[in-house]
């Protein structure tokens, strides 16, 4: 049965859990006594399940084996057409939204992007905001199991920086992982992270109702910091009633979107004795000090000429502000501190949101649930950067193997990293010239374009100088955020691989 099973195409068996999750939320519709949308989502899962179980049934036996690039076809499948289905209970149980609005909150919800039109969380019903948590969950979660059964094998998603393979193509040269059939890594990755992923998920969920978060909206947010989706059923974490025990708590669990290293080593990525030598995860700790400090002396300095330098506990709870804001940031998750705008108040300056979209842009770890450059990219960049400085000094100077594999990411690495990284600029500059022409203003595109590359939905409504209405935006608008939301999950080399004539050939 199970055999049989993983001969069905990978996006059938999508649609197939999407269709079993949509009853989660009808059970906790019931139980609230809101009757209607209970209805809507059963019925939506019933009608999803009982067609996948046709076409399961008609193709059953007519199909060849996949192949890895077949899988990423499925995930390009996942961002785009799954939310078709996923918008379905959404938008007959709301009754008051379009359809586009609809499409564009799950589009937003399963590239764990977070950016959404109902600025007033009280305007969605429980049931619909815990729809739109288990979205963000498992969009997370499909990115996890991605990463090992399909970009690693591909040397894509960050990995084309270590491989020793060409992007694009299937490195068979990697380890078991690597060489094991498309779907069998799939079904391998599931054991291995689903009970791990869940866990840390239930964890988190359980410090923030010990630490008096209600149900739902710990749930949320355990549920968005596990995906870095920053989805909130309460407008923000700032919101909830953890507090800064709560904030506590999410901090240390967002430090798993920093390196693949913190939970797992199965994608064959640089290996480290120990995660404090990995690259990707000191790299993001250096930032999560760096930034804050020269946050907290500038702000402090805003302090002196206040005269309230003194206040020694509005300077801490700045501090804290800062750093926790800045780990969200850079791992594209968007949460903010509740002792965010205390330095402002502390120092009477404002925050800088340019710093913020810094962040985004930078990103998480390779193989993470964190979307933009990457910090693997980064380093690699700093690398070559640094090796070019001492040619600068020494022009006939052979540079070594630095230790750890870090001579083969100077050397090779570096290249593919910077051609990413001009890939991401010009994906940045046609989204915004896209949004211009049709009708935004060049600081609120530049905003909304970045904000859905990096898959960081808050920035909008903190990088400019008033929060942006997604809702008052064209379907056209709404439209090309879902592309360059689904573009900047599935990154640029990835389309492009698909779009490659030597992928297609049998």
């Amino acid at each position: 049965m199970l055999k049989h099973l993983s001969q069905l195409p990978l996006f059938l068996h999508m649609v197939a859990i999407s269709g079993l999750m949509m009853f989660l939320p009808a059970l906790m519709a019931s139980l609230q006594h809101d009757d209607f949308v209970a209805r809507m989502f059963f019925y939506s899962g019933t009608l999803v399940i009982f067609l996948s179980t046709l076409v399961a049934m008609a193709i059953s036996g007519t199909r060849p084996a996949p192949r890895t690039i077949d899988h990423l076809l499925a995930l390009f499948c996942a961002f785009t057409v799954l939310p078709l289905v996923l918008a379905m209970p959404f938008f007959e149980a709301l009754e008051t939204t379009s359809f586009v609005n609809a499409y564009f909150e799950m589009v937003s919800c399963l590239t764990t992007t977070g950016a959404t039109v109902f600025s007033q969380a009280e305007r969605l019903p429980p049931a619909l905001h815990f729809w739109r948590g288990i979205v963000g969950w498992m969009g997370g979660l499909m990115m996890w199991l991605a990463a090992s059964a399909v970009f690693a094998p591909l040397s894509l998603g960050g990995f084309e920086v270590t491989a020793r393979g060409e992007p694009g193509k299937l490195d068979m040269t990697g380890g078991q992982m690597q060489r094991a059939a498309p779907m069998k890594r799939w079904i391998k990755g599931a054991k291995l992270l689903v009970p791990v992923y869940a866990g840390l998920t239930l964890a988190i969920w359980m410090l923030l109702m010990i630490f008096g978060d209600k149900p739902l909206s710990g749930l949320m947010h355990a549920m968005s910091t596990m995906a870095t989706s920053g989805i909130s059923s309460v407008d923000g974490i700032q919101n909830g009633g953890a507090g800064l025990a709560g904030e506590g708590v999410i901090f240390l669990f967002l430090l798993f979107a920093l390196s693949r290293m913190t939970f797992s080593v199965d994608t064959g990525a640089v290996r480290r004795e120990s995660l404090i030598l990995d690259p990707e995860f000191r790299l993001g700790l250096l930032l999560v000090a760096l930034v804050p400090t020269i946050l907290f002396l500038r702000h402090w300095v805003g302090a002196i000429d206040v005269n309230e330098s003194s206040d020694a506990l509005a300077a801490l709870r700045a501090a804290w502000g800062g750093m926790f804001t800045v780990l969200s940031f850079l791992t594209t998750t968007g949460f903010e501190s509740a002792e965010w705008h205390v330095a402002r108040d502390w120092s009477g300056l404002s925050s800088p949101g340019l710093m913020l979209m810094g962040l985004a842009l930078v990103g998480g770890g390779v193989a993470t649930t964190a979307g933009g450059v990457k910090l693997l990219r980064v380093f690699a960049l700093y690398l070559q950067g640094l090796g070019e400085m001492e040619r600068l000094v020494h022009p006939s100077v052979v540079i070594g193997n630095r230790g750890g594999g870090t001579g083969r990411i100077r050397r090779r690495g570096a290249l593919i990293a910077w051609v990413f990284f001009m890939l991401f600029a010009i994906s940045i500059a046609a989204v915004t010239v896209l949004l211009t022409a049709l009708g935004s203003d060049f600081e609120q595109a530049m905003v909304l374009a970045i904000a859905t590359l990096t898959t960081t939905g808050p920035i909008t409504q903190v990088a400019a100088e008033v929060p942006i209405n997604l809702l008052v935006l064209s379907g056209w608008e709404k439209l090309v955020l879902c592309g360059a939301m689904v573009l900047g999950r599935m990154e640029t080399l990835a389309i492009i691989a698909l779009l490659s004539p030597d992928f297609w050939h049998k």
